[in-house]
């Protein structure tokens, strides 16, 4: 839930946690696509969590961006940890939030275009 919160505080509207594999798999494909997916080596119902970056990477030209979180940093094989930042448990929440959000910041120019 921190995590959750440390989103919402930094401006996030839409935060969805999915506690399974199953879950995660109904939310992708119910869509909207996310900006970003923090996921967890050990889901409720499966130990490689990690897996869901591979079906992440296949979603078109513009992914969601991928970090992990997990308290067993050596399980995710290595092509997978490479795809996104891992952060081993406990970890500060900001800190993964601010990772992920700060290249989503729009440069003076960008902010005008939009």
């Amino acid at each position: 839930m921190s995590l959750e919160d440390a989103f919402r505080n930094s401006g996030t509207r839409d935060v969805t946690i999915c506690p399974t594999m199953k879950a995660t798999m109904q939310a992708l494909h119910d869509g909207p696509r996310p900006d970003a997916i923090i996921l967890d080596v050990h889901l409720a119902d499966r130990d490689d969590g990690w897996a869901i970056a591979e079906l992440v990477s296949l979603l078109g030209a513009k992914p969601p961006k991928i970090a992990f979180s997990t308290g067993s940093p050596e399980d995710i094989p290595s092509e997978i940890a490479a795809m996104g930042p891992v952060f081993e448990k406990p970890y500060d929440p900001d800190v993964l939030v601010e990772k992920l959000t700060a290249s989503r910041r729009l440069g003076p120019l960008a902010e005008l275009r939009r």
